[in-house]
């Protein structure tokens, strides 16, 4: 079992007058939020808050850009062309450096949202290109990928600094990506099942799929969407979870990749 793991969130996502999640309470117990950027959700009033309330507790900051598509959250595919990713991850991020820097804090990584994170996680290019735009804005920053796609193998290729991310509230196909949505069993809301699920990868340093099968794959963070159903209640167990495992939750260091 490993020593210390990394617990982060989606968050940041209400807009305007329209609430989503729980951002307040989620910040007690993780430590790495992911902030939308204005694309998918959020807006800077948003924002805003969400950083000032990171920062209160000690949590570590990342932009979360996404495609632009409100009305979808940002789940809907789209054909986007290598330089608009690029410039798409650019602009986010900068807007969520402003933010941070207003809040008192700064940004230290970068997870991609939806359904730019999935296709980042099938096509390499892409995930390059995104992760270019990133790094131009910031050399130093943290790129979190799912660990075990080609996200990771792009920001492996370019050197970067990588945390490597598991989902406890997602289940597995068996060619290592994130099952759809729409299909039954592809979120998972039940504590017991997403800590059990948690701790068996952990032990086997591997992703198991939802038919059992072990993928090997780092493990550096472990992720919870703020917008599913008991998302704090989820993330209350898993934290108590791995604590009664001698866990230490640390934000993560990022080391360069190899």
């Amino acid at each position: 079992m490993i020593p210390r793991i990394d617990l982060n969130a989606d968050m940041g996502e209400s807009f305007g007058p329209w609430p989503m999640g729980t951002d307040a309470d989620l910040l007690k117990v993780i430590t790495s939020a992911n902030i939308a950027c204005g694309f998918h959700a959020g807006d800077p009033d948003v924002m805003a808050q969400a950083m000032a309330l990171a920062v209160e507790n000690g949590v570590g900051i990342g932009a979360h850009p996404g495609l632009p598509d409100l009305q979808g959250f940002g789940r809907r595919r789209m054909q986007i062309a290598p330089v608009e990713a690029r410039h798409l991850v650019a602009y986010q991020l900068g807007a969520a450096q402003a933010m941070a820097r207003l809040a008192g804090g700064q940004v230290r990584h970068l997870k991609l949202h939806g359904a730019l994170a999935n296709m980042a996680a099938e096509d390499e290019a892409l995930a390059r290109a995104c992760y270019e735009g990133a790094l131009a804005v910031d050399r130093e920053i943290i790129l979190m990928v799912i660990s075990g796609t080609a996200q990771a193998r792009a920001a492996t290729a370019l050197g970067a600094r990588v945390a490597h991310e598991i989902f406890a509230d997602r289940a597995y196909a068996e060619d290592g990506l994130l099952m759809d949505r729409r299909l039954p069993g592809a979120v998972i809301h039940d504590a017991d099942q997403v800590c059990a699920r948690i701790l068996a990868m952990l032990r086997a340093g591997a992703i198991i799929t939802a038919q059992g099968t072990h993928l090997p794959a780092p493990i550096d963070t472990i992720c919870l969407h703020g917008d599913t159903a008991g998302a704090v209640d989820l993330a209350r167990a898993l934290h108590a979870a791995l604590t009664a495992e001698g866990i230490a939750l640390r934000a993560f260091d990022g080391p360069r990749a190899a």
